[in-house]
């Protein structure tokens, strides 16, 4: 039986515009999670986003965590890209060392990693570049938690080499029987129901199963759940999860030190 989880933590990927482009409304999102992924320039966001989105986050007391990607700004990081894993982990320590200087002018500090998209998906099994993104981390800070999906080999190399490992679940996205995400070009792969995200989102955070794409029971253990910012709706869907959450009892609360920003 899975652990139950008292405290859980809500994500969303934030600072995913670039120059006059904008995606998803990081103010009103920054307001309802505790843990804010910011793009650090390779995927997505610009140097005045990135200190803007760190400022916001260190006023409301929200952790702020790099989200880290492939150099791939046209394909908004979701494009899997063959780096040779010593250039790979060059640029994970770049965007991270990046991020950290506005998180720190804006007083705050990266408090965790989390790889974005393509990458993401690709060190769930792809060891060379999970060590590569692990080696990174090591080398910046190996205090700094690492956000992933439960069972992946990029968590599990993570602890290994001494980081701590934090499982995640994906609120609006469906799972395959294996617990990895299904493709966003399927069918069904975005979940837009609110109210069914919700209970799907509190099922986890109490260890109770939830339903793949095809039926079969998973009991994902996360300590964190992501909101996606650039979901259709994404203000009133993060906002419900986290009500449910609450109304049942659980402390909305970052799993990750927010630096100096002040407490919710």
């Amino acid at each position: 039986m899975s652990r139950l989880i008292r405290t859980i933590d809500l994500n969303s990927d934030l600072g995913e515009g670039f120059g006059r482009w904008e995606l998803g409304d990081d103010e009103a999102l920054l307001a309802i999670v505790t843990s804010a992924n910011v793009a650090c320039g390779f995927h997505a966001g610009d140097p005045t986003i990135m200190r803007r989105t760190c400022e916001t986050a260190v006023a409301r007391g929200v952790a702020i965590g790099a989200q880290v990607g492939y150099r791939d700004l046209a394909g908004f990081g979701r494009r899997f890209i063959e780096v040779p894993p010593g250039d790979l982990a060059d640029e994970i320590v770049y965007q991270i060392g990046a991020l950290d200087a506005f998180a720190r002018l804006a007083g705050g500090r990266v408090s965790y990693v989390k790889p974005h998209g393509a990458l993401y998906n690709a060190i769930v099994h792809h060891e060379v570049q999970a060590a590569a993104v692990v080696a990174a981390v090591r080398a910046y800070d190996p205090s700094l938690p690492v956000l992933g999906l439960p069972g992946s080999a990029w968590l599990r190399m993570a602890e290994a080499a001494g980081l701590t490992p934090i499982g995640e679940f994906f609120a609006d996205r469906a799972y395959t029987p294996e617990g990895t995400l299904v493709p966003r070009g399927r069918p069904g792969a975005v979940l837009h129901d609110a109210e069914e995200v919700a209970r799907r989102c509190l099922r986890v955070a109490q260890g109770e199963p939830v339903e793949a794409v095809d039926g079969t029971p998973l009991s994902p253990r996360a300590a964190s759940i992501c909101v996606h910012g650039d979901s259709p709706d994404p203000v009133p869907m993060a906002r419900k999860v986290r009500e449910a959450l609450a109304a049942s009892g659980f402390e909305i609360a970052s799993f990750a030190d927010a630096g100096e920003a002040r407490p919710r």
